[in-house]
């Protein structure tokens, strides 16, 4: 049954709401979108449970972080350009604020416990919302036997065969795709007459932003000269957003294998800084900001915090332009895919697909809050993730516990429920020092 959409917002209610959502976005892209879910289709009804589904299958079809990428679509969808800026950079930047004083302070300052101890009960209840999200997606976009071994069929291919995350998604669209046919949906009249998108205004609109991306790190380039570091940031993390395909995950796990090359640095820091990521607000990819300002930083020149802050603000350029490219050229193309029986044959599937991946993300998140340390075993083409239990969190355990009571049996609010975790867990540090 199709839900009651609400009245449009106005744009300062909608700006409200985007800002809400950037300081509360813990947890990866996997929470993100949880709470994105929560928001927008359940409390607002600002968009349609299918449209927000085809919208995220869209989105994790594209390179970049698919949660910020979400909120950028539903921004345009809701007030145009303007909105679904104001919803990307409000997606970003207050995760980019906490991250650019967590580095400044890593920097210079090293590790900090109590800031790590707080995001333990961050962690814990971040992994509660992300499943009850996946039950309520779940509950509404497996409709049939045919999806349920759709969605069974991913999750496999991609926690125990790591078969990579496009081959999923296009497997899934295609088997979607001819099942739909075989049905007679080739036959069918479409649901809507949606125009088609005029190809020049496709091209303008890429030619725009493409250019909005570029001629700034072009500029850098040829001010600092193709030997320093900022233009290796520059290159880097421009390629790093274009080629990483499979959302933030993805990104992470080619970046890094590089990062180290350079130098900027090892691989205990880039752990730091991607659990730094984890347990701030804003897109896991912000791991990118940490080590651009350590880069810049370390190698940059003088006065080293200058050049710091110059390379973390590259780096977001680089990282975060190129999604307000992909989405403002494809996002009117997304509109006409519900007119097409086939193709929304195809979206239902990949979105029965994506409740396979969530489980995954789901699964692997709940592994390394309850875990100190899990390692993957593989048995040929098989992969196992293995838990050391003498590393078993029973603090994260408890205040798992203690934030799904909170959630479910409670009906608490997510800040409610992040709030009351992060300070037991932080009453837990200064009481019994680390678990």
């Amino acid at each position: 049954m199709p839900q009651h959409r609400s009245a449009a917002p106005t744009f300062n209610e909608a700006l409200a709401v985007w800002a809400r959502i950037g300081v509360l976005s813990f947890g990866g892209p996997a929470g993100q979108i949880a709470l994105m879910h929560r928001v927008l289709v359940d409390e607002r009804k600002w968009i349609g449970e299918e449209q927000f589904l085809h919208a995220l299958n869209f989105c994790m079809l594209l390179p970049g972080p698919e949660a910020m990428q979400l909120a950028t679509y539903v921004g345009w969808r809701l007030h145009g350009t303007l909105g679904g800026l104001a919803a990307g950079l409000l997606f970003v930047l207050p995760g980019a604020l906490v991250v650019l004083a967590l580095s400044i302070a890593y920097a210079m300052y090293g590790q900090f416990p109590f800031v790590e101890a707080a995001f333990v009960g961050i962690k814990a209840a971040v992994l509660v919302i992300v499943i009850e999200a996946l039950l309520r997606v779940a509950k509404r976009a497996l409709r049939g036997p045919a999806h349920w071994l759709i969605a069974g069929a991913a999750f496999i291919a991609i926690f125990f065969f790591d078969v990579p995350f496009p081959l999923v998604i296009a497997g899934a669209a295609l088997l979607g795709y001819v099942l739909a046919a075989t049905n007679g949906a080739a036959s069918s009249e479409p649901r809507s007459k949606a125009p088609p998108v005029p190809v020049g205004q496709t091209l303008r609109t890429a030619s725009l932003w493409l250019a909005i991306w570029i001629v700034p790190l072009a500029l850098v380039a040829i001010s600092f000269g193709r030997d320093h570091v900022f233009t290796d940031i520059a290159i880097f993390f421009s390629k790093v957003a274009t080629v990483t395909f499979g959302g933030a995950y993805s990104m992470l796990a080619y970046m890094a294998q590089e990062v180290e090359t350079y130098g900027w640095l090892n691989a205990s820091e880039m752990l730091d800084g991607l659990g730094l990521a984890e347990t701030t607000p804003g897109p896991l990819i912000l791991v990118t900001e940490f080590v651009g300002f350590l880069a810049g930083y370390r190698f940059g020149g003088e006065p080293k915090l200058v050049f710091g802050l110059l390379g973390a603000a590259i780096t977001l350029w680089a990282t975060f332009a190129p999604s307000f490219l992909w989405i403002f050229a494809g996002a009117p193309h997304v509109e006409r895919f519900g007119t097409n029986p086939k193709l929304t044959g195809a979206l239902s599937a990949v979105t029965a697909a994506v409740v396979g991946v969530i489980l995954n993300l789901s699964l692997w998140f709940a592994l390394h809050v309850f875990f100190a340390k899990v390692e993957p075993a593989w048995h040929g083409p098989l992969r196992l993730w293995l838990p050391d239990v003498s590393t078993l969190d029973l603090e994260a355990v408890a205040l798992s516990c203690l934030a799904a009571l909170l959630l479910f049996r409670q009906k608490l609010g997510i800040a409610a429920t992040l709030a009351i975790s992060a300070s037991v867990a932080l009453a837990w540090f200064l009481l019994f020092g680390t678990s």
